[in-house]
């Protein structure tokens, strides 16, 4: 039966540098996923990590193993078999924190499993466990070493005792300069830490600097744009007062015409009055040809009159024409400045938000 993964999670792997046991270095570019493996056959927990076609972390679990958390987001352990100590980095505390538990549940997971081992060992070998208070009955009924040994034994046995007392010695100052060890690689862990998270500062510092700048010059350019579209509409507003003297001027043309056609049709009925007054022929041809005459001097004035109305009328859909361009240009500018005013608040609220951050 084969390993099966109990649990995964996603962080950037290190391992301490093996010359100076003090530096990290990284064993994988980006994040790759680092996993929790159990191995039914032989009862054993391992943590392994492949980045690309090779393995990074192949570290198996013992009962003496301890994960520590040496910042926020990063955490180690060493692994005395691999003769090396990893380190990884995590996105989040929450990552880190549940990584911890997996590997302190598996540490007893392990311990449990090797303690099952023993028992089943000290079961299928039974004659040890009979063995065993033997030799301890016939050492308990044996005289001392010193009662039995000459002075040159007694010199043996103290030898042994200094040397005994020197393995443990040197097992102590061992043990010592382990936890300096551990402590300067948690040192060093969270310098490196400090240094990434002073770098994020430093970039996000400075991008906010130009982003203030940036901001400031596009206030600029929004003020001189928002000046100059107020000159545009004052001077449409200007230009939009000539319309009403051409409107005036049509109505002042109608009225005219509407005279000149009642005085048109009031010399017409003068005409027809004479004619039925008059008997002689010669007068009334004279008095028609007088009136012929003002009717053509009428024509004439109609005439010229109806050409004007025309001009007007061309001058009154000219500046109809103009009037809705302007009235157009100056809805669009409106819009424009209405746009330019929100982008305006807008950007004074970041800037004020920036600021008060």
């Amino acid at each position: 039966m084969g390993e099966q993964p109990i649990f995964s999670a996603r962080a950037h792997v290190f391992q301490i540098d093996p010359a100076t046991k003090r530096n990290w270095l990284p064993a994988s570019k980006h994040a790759v996923t680092v996993s929790f493996f159990y191995d039914a056959s032989r009862s054993v927990y391992r943590i392994i990590s492949v980045g690309g076609t090779k393995a990074i972390i192949n570290s198996t679990i013992t009962p003496n193993m301890t994960f520590t958390k040496t910042s926020q987001k990063f955490g180690q352990w060493a692994d005395s078999r691999a003769n090396t100590v990893y380190g990884l980095g995590f996105s989040t505390e929450q990552q880190l924190q549940q990584f911890a538990e997996q590997f302190k549940e598996v540490k007893e997971a392990a311990r449990l499993a090797r303690e099952k081992s023993q028992e089943r060992f000290e079961l299928a070998n039974p004659a040890l466990n009979i063995a065993a208070p033997q030799e301890l009955s016939e050492e308990r009924h044996s005289p001392p070493l010193l009662t039995v040994n000459g002075p040159g034994e007694e010199k043996l046995f103290r030898s042994k005792s200094a040397e005994v007392e020197l393995t443990v010695e040197k097992e102590r100052v061992k043990k010592m300069l382990s936890e300096g060890s551990m402590c300067e690689i948690n040192l060093e862990a969270e310098l490196f830490t400090l240094q990434d998270s002073n770098a994020k500062l430093v970039a996000a510092l400075q991008e906010a600097n130009s982003s203030v700048a940036q901001w400031k010059k596009q206030l600029a350019e929004y003020q001189e744009e928002t000046d100059r579209l107020r000159d545009q509409v004052a001077e449409l507003e200007a230009q939009l007062g000539h319309p009403a003297a051409g409107q005036a001027g049509k109505e002042d043309l109608s009225q005219s015409v509407e005279e000149l056609e009642a005085l048109l049709s009031t010399k017409d009925q003068e005409i027809h009055s004479l004619q039925s007054k008059k008997t002689d022929v010669s007068e009334l041809e004279r008095e028609r040809e007088d009136a012929m005459q003002r009717l053509q001097d009428v024509e004439r004035r109609n005439t010229e009159l109806e050409d004007r109305i025309q001009c007007a009328e061309k001058t009154l859909s000219s500046n109809r024409q103009e009037q809705a361009q302007a009235e157009s240009e100056v809805r669009h500018v409106i819009e424009a400045l209405d746009d330019k005013i929100s982008d305006l608040n807008d950007l004074r609220a970041s800037l004020a938000k920036l600021v008060d951050k």
